[in-house]
């Protein structure tokens, strides 16, 4: 693919996803509405940080995900606990968002200071906690208990991947088996949960629900995956927050496991810069030029690839609607965005 192509494919990608998200724009303002209420609180610390956070934006994939899963299933499009569910993953979301941050000293979200940075680690704490037990008390009001487990499971499964992660910080002999493991539970089974109660909500079949949640997950190890790429091919600037910080938090991700298993010698390359925690003695730039020479970066693209196809195909027994369309266009837009 030559440049004029691959810009005007990148192109094509931001139309239709802006197409996407403007085929349920009225609903992710609800969302936002609800949003606000949810995190408004007679506590003033609390209200002012939920702004905050609030203000702070985020593309709302994974609401998206939930109303888009409801409607291509037929759901009503007046049924307001599509809105409130849809909240509650965004707050789940942000929740685990905040929490990240503060284990990973990080300093930028989305081109604003994190919450810990800002405010100090046990105020982020705490509203973090917050978050979680609100977004369940939201939940609660559904009076669902295959939803509650469903809930219940994946805040489990995303704690255990933040657990898992922390075992494996600081380690060049990660597998790739291990890898994909805390991927899915930190990222890919919340989009998989957004898909999966959308389509609850809506009243599907068996085999459309669990379609449903097989392309969720599908489609958040593909966002991971473009993540995980993001972090060398992205500038700050352009990514909300630090670039390159991946490995210096102690993490080896897709691409550098690839080099290392191909190149064993790297391997102490990239212990040094972990236990330094920065690019002093081994440049960012050495390393993507590694990367580049033996077509990692590639190589992890077309695995997201892989997942986005999959993702696409998942949605096969599914009626053609405009809604199953969205869906299909989404997993480009992951693999393409810049952020």
């Amino acid at each position: 693919m030559n440049f004029f192509s691959a810009a005007k494919s990148k192109l094509d990608v931001e139309k239709q996803a802006r197409s996407t998200f403007s085929l349920i724009a009225a609903e992710l303002a609800l969302v936002e509405e609800e949003y606000r209420r949810q995190v408004s609180s007679n506590i003033q610390v609390i209200d002012y940080l939920g702004d905050y956070l609030q203000s702070s934006g985020g593309k709302r994939v994974r609401p998206a995900l939930l109303i888009l899963a409801n409607y291509a299933i037929g759901g009503n499009h007046k049924n307001e606990n599509v809105i409130r569910l849809a909240t509650v993953m965004e707050m789940l979301h942000t929740a685990t968002l905040v929490h990240d941050d503060i284990i990973d000293n990080a300093d930028l979200r989305r081109n604003r200071p994190s919450v810990n940075a800002r405010f100090g680690n046990q105020t982020a704490v705490l509203m973090g906690d917050w978050l979680y037990m609100s977004a369940f008390e939201t939940s609660l009001r559904e009076r669902s208990l295959r939803i509650l487990d469903i809930l219940t499971r994946l805040t489990r499964k995303m704690t255990e991947g933040e657990l898992l992660q922390l075992t494996s910080l600081g380690s060049a002999d990660i597998t790739e088996d291990a890898y994909f493991d805390i991927l899915r539970r930190k990222t890919a089974y919340l989009f998989s949960a957004c898909c999966e109660i959308g389509a609850i909500l809506g009243g599907a079949s068996t085999t459309a629900i669990d379609a449903l949640r097989d392309y969720g997950l599908n489609l958040g190890i593909a966002f991971q995956l473009a993540d995980d790429l993001l972090d060398f091919t992205s500038q700050a600037s352009v990514l909300g927050k630090s670039a390159g910080t991946d490995l210096t938090e102690g993490k080896l991700t897709l691409p550098l496991i690839l080099l290392r298993n191909k190149r064993p010698e790297v391997a102490e390359a990239l212990g040094t810069v972990m236990f330094d925690g920065n690019y002093d003695r081994i440049s960012r730039d050495h390393l993507i030029e590694m990367l580049d020479r033996d077509s990692m970066i590639d190589a992890t693209r077309k695995r997201a690839e892989e997942y986005a196809d999959a993702a696409r195909k998942n949605l096969d027994v599914l009626p053609e609607t405009e809604y199953r369309e969205a869906l299909g266009d989404l997993p480009a837009f992951v693999i393409e965005r810049n952020r």
